[in-house]
């Protein structure tokens, strides 16, 4: 499996979560979104603190102040993750 990578800097605008899948609006109008297990920290995160998410340094991160956890944007938009997918997932 090969990663792209790319020359642009991509920023968020906004982030939600919805049943453990974190989504990014990109300011170029993409929206891509991971699921939480695909990270230690917010694999483990209850719901409540799993949506304390925000947008930080000028959209190129995620941030969850109570996990102390911070996840580059363009790490995601480039599929760098911790974790594999669950099985039942990657099949």
């Amino acid at each position: 499996m090969s990663t792209i990578t790319s020359d642009l800097d991509p920023r968020a605008v906004r982030t939600w979560v919805e049943s453990r899948m974190v989504f990014i609006e990109l300011t170029d109008g993409r929206v891509i979104g991971f699921p939480a297990s695909r990270f230690r920290l917010l694999a483990n995160a209850t719901t409540e603190a799993l949506n304390q998410i925000e947008v930080c340094l000028d959209g190129a991160a995620l941030r969850w102040e109570t996990m102390e956890e911070d996840i580059s944007v363009r790490g995601i938009v480039e599929g760098r993750f911790q974790l594999p997918l669950p099985l039942p997932l990657a099949a």
